[in-house]
């Protein structure tokens, strides 16, 4: 083989592993759009089941002492 031939074998080769790689990049991208969007559909399902909690003052009637689910965490 001549260097001519071993020259365009690896550009080939090169250009596939360029392809594959930008394929993975696809599939990766798309992975973190689908999860992007479920959390975005969680985070809103759990908005709408704290509305209509009984004990929730958002969701029209307050009980003695409403406590939230969520408390912030204080560090330091």
């Amino acid at each position: 083989m001549n260097f001519e031939t071993i020259s365009l074998l690896l550009n080939w080769v090169q250009l596939g592993v360029l392809l594959a790689i930008l394929l993975r990049l696809g599939h990766t991208f798309a992975l973190i759009a689908n999860t992007q969007r479920e959390l975005r559909r969680a985070i809103n399902r759990l908005g709408e089941q704290r509305v209509t909690e009984p004990n929730n003052p958002l969701s029209g009637w307050h009980a003695s002492t409403p406590r939230s689910q969520w408390t912030p965490v204080h560090t330091g």
